[in-house]
């Protein structure tokens, strides 16, 4: 991290982190080292990567892959049901 954060903060930030919750940790971030938010984001998620490197045990979840597949999946089942009744009426 380029910007010197208080222990405290950094303590909080790695929290968030470990709880998954890394918009919280991008938001603790700017708000200790009032960075702007492509810098804060940078710097949450190079800590992040040091840390699951580090000791990935203490991450309560895995990271995200990234995309809503489990959402599609409910909407397709829903459309598909709906148009089963359709079709049966």
């Amino acid at each position: 991290m380029s910007l010197q954060i208080p222990e405290e903060k950094l303590s909080e930030i790695k929290e968030a982190l470990f709880q998954g919750q890394k918009i919280q940790a991008i938001k603790l971030y700017r708000k200790a080292s009032e960075a702007g938010l492509a810098e804060a984001k940078d710097a949450v998620e190079k800590l992040e990567k040091e840390l699951r490197s580090a000791s990935p045990e203490s991450f309560s979840s895995k990271p995200s892959a990234g995309g809503c597949f489990g959402i599609l999946m409910m909407v397709c089942a829903i459309v598909l049901v709906a148009v089963w009744w359709l079709a049966r009426r």
